[in-house]
């Protein structure tokens, strides 16, 4: 089971009419009706399930500017920078803790791309964020109690976690404050058109009339955009997480290797990963996506292990196209809600032992995983579609979409809106799936 979230209290009554329906109530979802509201429109929110209760609470935690790929960089500074006024301006508690980013190394091999990273990132944002190179002394203190000793690694102070437990339930209870609508459960249907363009939301408990649509779906957009014959790719990773009990001691950075990567949670225990170690199923989806996943496979091998499961047969039984009048797949499945990795976790759990061997006495409280909707570059679609006016994705964000969320939410309202973009919103486009782009894989961390 995953994580406990906070709570949003259930809403099904929906409005007749607004300006924007968003789809979906994870950190993108609502980052964006926060963006919209600025601006003064009117925001209904569909969540299916309850607010946050995938992906978005089942992350690591990191808000990082950190390693990023050259194409979420400016996002991610943007980002950065909208978390750290995030609870002063609504009144909230995300957990936000300014501890610092830090990819440590023993691999000569790998602090030299540290290094190279660094250089075409400050190629492309100049000095606009505080990343450096630390040696070896620099990084053990920012271990304390590490028995390991590391050559170095690339650290950005300014880096950060906030609770994903926390955060989007805090910003949907300040929106409903403010009067936009938080729906949940309140799954959407599908989309009704009208001269060629959206106008309206059909719903399980009605339909909304509106001159836009979000949908910030996560791993489920895909099949959402396939009733509306746009051909979205993305494929589910299984990522799987623990936390242990509370310890006194040990690092407060949010940390990072091949092997083991951990955060301090507010609670006084850690969250814990195997490193970049991930999973996938197979599924029908797999071989239809085959070739346009080729590259990322290529850049993934060592770390990703693919299996057959019972989703292959769960997927293939779904129906891909249904009416809007009847109870569809997002009723039946409120919430994904994955088993844990069990062999990966406990296994990350005993890489941060042996390096802090001080903090053994922590225990598992929980373990819990969930499905990263990734794009074939892995990063994300954050776009308007060409073939259907009013209709914007914000989804694919490949495992990092927590960090930079807020940004991406901001990012999207411009585009609904058209207004100046926050940052350029080219790299983040659909079409580039079928333009004849060629697909580039970021193969760092």
């Amino acid at each position: 089971m995953g994580p406990k979230v906070d709570t949003v209290s259930e809403d099904t009554t929906v409005p007749t009419e607004v300006d924007v329906v968003v789809i979906g109530g994870g950190i993108i979802g609502v980052s964006t009706a926060l963006s919209l509201s600025d601006k003064g429109l009117r925001v209904a929110l569909c969540e299916k399930g309850h607010i946050a209760g995938e992906q978005s609470s089942r992350n690591w935690g990191w808000v990082r500017v950190t390693h990023r790929d050259l194409r979420e960089l400016e996002l991610s500074i943007e980002s950065a920078k909208l978390w750290r006024k995030l609870d002063e301006t609504l009144g909230i508690e995300t957990g936000l803790s300014q501890c610092g980013v830090l990819y440590m190394t023993d691999d000569d091999n790998v602090l030299e791309s540290h290094r190279t990273w660094l250089e075409n990132a400050r190629s492309v944002a100049g000095d606009t964020f505080d990343t450096r190179i630390v040696d070896s002394k620099q990084v053990a203190a920012l271990l304390p109690g590490a028995v390991k000793t590391f050559k170095g690694g690339l650290y950005t102070p300014s880096d950060g976690r906030a609770e994903p437990q926390k955060a989007a339930p805090a910003i949907a209870n300040a929106l409903r404050k403010r009067g936009v609508k938080i729906l949940t459960p309140c799954a959407a249907r599908g989309i009704e058109t009208s001269g060629g363009r959206v106008s309206a939301v059909v719903t399980e408990h009605g339909t909304i009339r509106c001159q836009s649509v979000v949908l910030a779906g996560g791993a489920w957009s895909r099949l959402f955009c396939g009733n509306l014959d746009i051909d979205l790719p993305q494929l589910l990773v299984h990522g799987s997480v623990l936390r242990t009990t509370p310890v006194e001691g040990g690092p407060t950075c949010n940390a990072s290797n091949k092997r083991f990567a951990f955060r301090k949670r507010a609670d006084g225990g850690y969250t814990v990963a195997y490193g970049f170690r991930s999973y996938s199923d197979l599924t029908p989806d797999s071989f239809r996506l085959f070739f346009k996943y080729i590259e990322a496979l290529k850049s993934q091998l060592g770390s990703l292990r693919i299996g057959v499961g019972a989703r292959f047969f769960e997927e293939l039984r779904r129906p891909r196209r249904w009416a809007l009048d009847q109870p569809t797949a997002f009723e039946q499945v409120r919430t994904l809600d994955p088993d844990p990795m069990v062999r990966f976790v406990d296994g990350g759990l005993r890489e941060f032992i042996s390096v802090f061997p001080r903090l053994a006495t922590a225990r598992i409280a929980h373990r819990w995983a969930g499905y990263m909707d990734v794009t074939p570059d892995a990063i994300p679609v954050i776009s308007g579609v060409d073939s259907l006016p009013g209709l914007f994705i914000g989804t694919g964000f490949s495992g990092h979409g927590f960090g930079i969320g807020p940004a991406a939410g901001k990012l999207m309202a411009d585009l609904v809106t058209n207004d100046t973009p926050l940052v350029n919103p080219h790299a983040f486009r659909l079409s580039r799936f079928n333009d004849g782009t060629k697909i580039v894989i970021d193969a760092g961390f």
